[in-house]
């Protein structure tokens, strides 16, 4: 896949008028998940989107602090003046993209490394854990 097609896939998915208004979404969403995807997990993304999509997650330096699905969609308001719910929108179209670029297992991979809630951004669903079961008297 080239630049210019996942910027087009960024257009359609996303609805955005022009070009540049979805390269500029996904510049910034991807500028946003470089820090916090690190390991082989940010090594098999990279190879795996085009070069100029990999080139801007591999120039991000990794964060110390994970910040929370909500935190990292603010961010991703801030960076492009966005109301909370464009910018849910916004990463939520680049994020699923990425994820299916990046195939099941991978994106497995880097939600597992990521705080809990960004599965719904990257188009997956997030089960919570199951809960023990208790026997109860009438059980035992």
């Amino acid at each position: 896949m080239t630049w210019h097609a996942l910027v087009q896939q960024i257009r359609t998915a996303g609805r955005y008028d022009t070009d540049a208004e979805a390269e500029r979404v996904l510049r910034a969403v991807l500028t946003a998940l470089g820090g916090h995807v690190v390991g082989d997990e940010r090594c098999g993304l990279v190879r795996l989107l085009p070069a100029e999509a990999g080139a801007l997650l591999a120039a991000q330096i990794p964060v110390t602090e994970p910040v929370t699905a909500p935190a990292f969609v603010a961010r991703v308001a801030t960076a492009l003046d966005l109301t909370p719910a464009e910018a849910r929108w916004a990463t939520s179209t680049v994020l699923t993209a990425v994820a299916d670029h990046a195939g099941e297992a991978l994106t497995r991979r880097i939600l597992a490394g990521l705080p809990r809630g960004y599965a719904l951004l990257f188009g997956r669903v997030e089960l919570a854990p199951a809960a023990p079961r208790r026997l109860t008297q009438a059980a035992a």
